[in-house]
């Protein structure tokens, strides 16, 4: 079948989101030197700068949550590619502070080269206070896999809210670190699939679905993850799903956790809350209690069919984060 987008050149993809998403909330955002999109009003310089970055196509992510209380900035490549190292690099540069710099990173290849490079190029110029946290979420693998071979999933979103909050509370980085890296021991991410999604730029297939199929655990960018099985009812998925992310988490009765589902492209508001609902009794039966959640789009992978159900063990200190004030295109808290 044919690919059906609205879109004009496939060339000008990136470029032409951008520009509007700039324009759509431009109380908000801003494009800088064409790939950074930053706060339109900065924070203060006294308080520490977190950046991220990651290929387009996977939208709101990563550019729809720069923001008071979130990111300050974040740098696109193309569709489904990292920006190149020294793009990332020119954002630190511009963000450099005596409070330093945060590189939000996520576990893909192409994102860890980008990084390592902008990091080297920031050494060399003498910007210090520049540290970098990674996102390796995705308990596709394994609970007990090697974290470097699990992926950065969507669970960056609701890390970047708590560390982004933290930031601006005027943390120190050692703080902001130490509170992001406590949310991410416990943020675990689990996907599946109903249908693949095409590349915007060529029309490509990404992955394979027969059309009684699912898959859990399929990447953002069609990966496998060794789970394809039938069609599985929203109840029997979101059981299958939450026990394996319960047992990553380490969650237990009278904890409290924060649940969240992430449409993939092509799932609807419908299919979301009746998941959200399957997962939310399956957790509450277990004696878990939940915060305010999500079933929304916050990274997606254009038309796939399917949603991420992320889960996390939340503290008083963390659940404050998530509440706190927040004003980014795709995420908005009174406080």
């Amino acid at each position: 079948m044919p690919m059906k987008k609205f879109m004009n050149d496939p060339a000008n993809l990136t470029a032409e989101m951008l520009e509007g998403l700039a324009l759509a909330y431009s109380d908000k955002v801003k494009i800088v030197n064409e790939r950074i999109v930053v706060r339109t009003q900065p924070k203060a310089e006294d308080k520490v700068a977190l950046i991220c970055f990651g290929g387009t196509g996977h939208e709101p992510a990563m550019h729809g949550f720069v923001g008071e209380g979130m990111a300050d900035a974040a740098v696109a490549g193309d569709v489904f590619a990292a920006p190149g190292g020294p793009k990332v690099f020119e954002a630190i540069d511009m963000f450099k502070r005596p409070a330093g710099v945060i590189l939000l990173t996520l576990n893909h290849n192409g994102d860890r080269m980008a990084a390592r490079k902008a990091l080297r190029l920031a050494e060399k110029a003498g910007i210090e206070n520049v540290k970098e946290i990674i996102v390796q979420e995705d308990i596709a693998p394994g609970i007990d896999a090697d974290p470097e071979d699990r992926r950065g999933l969507g669970g960056c979103i609701p890390l970047m809210k708590v560390m982004g909050a933290a930031c601006e509370a005027g943390k120190s980085i050692d703080e902001v670190l130490a509170i992001g890296e406590a949310f991410h021991a416990q943020l675990a991410t689990l996907s599946v699939a109903l249908k693949v999604a095409t590349h915007p730029q060529n029309g490509a297939e990404i992955g394979a679905l027969a059309d009684d199929e699912m898959e859990i655990g399929m990447g953002q960018h069609g990966e496998g993850g060794g789970g394809v099985m039938k069609i599985q009812t929203a109840d029997e998925t979101a059981k299958i799903m939450v026990e394996r992310l319960v047992s990553a988490t380490k969650l237990e009765s009278g904890d409290r956790a924060l649940l969240i589902i992430n449409g993939s492209g092509a799932t609807t508001a419908m299919e979301m809350l009746i998941c959200y609902r399957a997962a939310a009794k399956v957790l509450m039966g277990m004696g878990i209690s939940l915060v305010n959640g999500l079933a929304t789009e916050l990274l997606t992978v254009q038309e796939m069919a399917g949603f991420q159900m992320t889960l996390a063990k939340v503290t008083p200190e963390t659940e404050a984060l998530l509440a706190a004030k927040a004003n980014a295109p795709y995420w908005v808290c009174n406080g």
